[in-house]
């Protein structure tokens, strides 16, 4: 991630606070379960598989399902679109995410978190090079052991020494999108899904600025 240049950077940090927007929607509104932490919904499939729980296993393996499903979804689009994949994407997020806050609005259930997954696991797609997912969006684990790794090189001395700082703000991000989802949920409940797609879309504009200035440089 320290390779990427310092406008991504930027924009990769409000996806993270998006992602964690969202998955504290899903996870105060539909019994803790997650729509980007695809490591507590393998832990709930798990769990729900070893005591009998069906119906707990049942939404956790769909949840993975849908997520992959968007990856595969980013994946195609990203190489369908080449150089314009970033806001292409994203454009596919912004509609998952406008009919999960539709639906909701309606017919509020599991079907939404299915698509809030799926639209998780599409945004992982905006950063891609050669076909592999560059900065991880979704899943903070990852970027906190490469802070770690990067940290520690800072402290035996390394030459590049402030390189953990962009996997710190990653975190951050995604950590202060999770509190917002969380008090916009406990203030207008269902509602607060519609601040998800309009978030989206106005990154998706961000993103295409930010891709577009990237290449002129």
């Amino acid at each position: 991630m320290h390779r990427t240049e310092s406008p991504l950077v930027v924009v990769a940090v409000l996806l993270a606070a998006l992602a964690g927007f969202v998955d504290a929607l899903a996870f105060t509104s539909l019994g803790g379960f997650f729509a980007s932490f695809m490591s507590g919904n393998s832990t709930r499939l798990g769990v729900g598989l070893g005591t009998g729980e069906t119906g707990v296993a049942a939404m956790a393996g769909a949840l993975i399902l849908s997520f992959v499903s968007g990856v595969i979804l980013s994946s195609v689009i990203a190489r369908a679109s080449g150089a314009s994949h970033r806001h292409a994407v994203m454009a596919a997020v912004t509609l998952l995410l406008l009919a999960a806050a539709a639906l909701g609005s309606f017919a509020p259930g599991p079907i939404v978190l299915l698509l809030l997954a799926g639209a998780m696991g599409t945004e992982n797609g905006v950063f891609q090079r050669d076909g592999e997912v560059s900065i991880g969006l979704t899943y903070m684990t990852g970027s906190l052991v490469r802070m770690g790794q990067k940290l520690a090189g800072a402290l035996m001395g390394d030459a590049e020494r402030w390189t953990w700082v962009p996997y710190l703000a990653l975190w951050a991000g995604f950590a202060s999108g999770v509190v917002l989802g969380a008090a916009a949920q406990g203030r207008w409940g269902w509602y607060a899904l519609w601040l998800a797609p309009v978030a989206s879309a106005v990154l998706t504009l961000v993103v295409a600025r930010a891709g577009q200035r990237v290449r002129a440089v």
